[in-house]
């Protein structure tokens, strides 16, 4: 597993996206992480110093895994590039059919009335 800066993060993700675009897909999962060790958080815990948690970003395309950690500072600003990477991406999506309830309800009353 590589881990990138978020910025080359984005570049790569990007082109995980337009290799899978015939066939394949690319998972993302997210995690709350630290950089440091168990040991090292409960030291300094005792110690009283502020542990900055970060935000663990993983993605697979089944070949190749990359993964780059945000903190706080800078998940705005890539959380707004991350969208508008998934937005783009995303064009295959088909939209869901869906049955309006009330003519299900009335074809239903008029094979029963017909029958009768």
């Amino acid at each position: 597993m590589v881990r990138l800066q978020p910025d080359p993060f984005l570049n790569e993700l990007t082109s995980m996206f337009e290799r899978t675009t015939e066939k394949g897909s690319v998972w993302v999962t997210l995690k709350h992480s630290s950089d440091k060790s168990k040991v090292a958080r409960n030291k300094m815990k005792k110690s009283g110093e502020k542990i900055e948690f970060r935000c663990l970003i993983r993605a697979t395309d089944g070949k190749k895994t990359i993964s780059t950690m945000v903190g706080a500072k800078d998940h705005q600003r890539f959380q707004a590039s991350y969208a508008t990477i998934l937005k783009a991406r995303m064009t295959a999506l088909k939209k869901r059919e869906r049955k309006d309830k009330r003519k299900a309800v009335d074809s239903v009353k008029k094979q029963g009335a017909s029958k009768k």
